[in-house]
């Protein structure tokens, strides 16, 4: 499922940014009984992605700790033999060197990964948008340096 708003732009890393989104994917995969749902907006300044899943979730105490290198809770050793325990970590590192933040929130069920980044406004170029008709979601170009 997803809900994906238009004109929400951020300046990225493609590759970065691309792999902080596998690597949510995949953990809430993992985790999902049935449903995954992914939404982005615009919050202000701030472009806001969310990866939901409906499964056991993330004990608040636990939502700091997942996200250091090598942690994997019981309950996912249980689910399954993959993963190193690196992914979220590297994820919240990428959301970071973006000056974003990825956290984990409150939901009725499931984990609720949230990724805000800075929010930048829409480009042109030589009078001309770089934007195409019904692009959606992120908008992604090299970190200045």
């Amino acid at each position: 499922m997803k809900d994906l708003r238009q004109n929400v732009f951020v300046d990225c890393d493609r590759l970065r940014i691309t792999r902080l989104l596998v690597n949510l994917l995949d953990n809430a995969e993992r985790h999902a009984t049935s449903q995954i749902t992914v939404s982005v907006r615009a919050d202000g300044p701030t472009a806001t992605l969310e990866v939901l899943d409906d499964g056991a979730g993330v004990a608040p105490e636990h939502r700091e700790i997942v996200f250091d290198r090598f942690t994997r809770l019981d309950a996912s050793r249980d689910r399954d033999s993959g993963g190193t325990g690196l992914g979220l970590a590297i994820a919240r590192e990428i959301a970071e060197a973006h000056r974003g933040t990825l956290t984990i929130q409150d939901s009725e069920r499931g984990a609720r990964f949230v990724l805000r980044l800075p929010i930048r406004e829409a480009p042109h170029t030589a009078g001309r948008s770089e934007h195409r008709a019904g692009h959606t979601g992120l908008f992604s170009m090299p970190v200045p340096r």
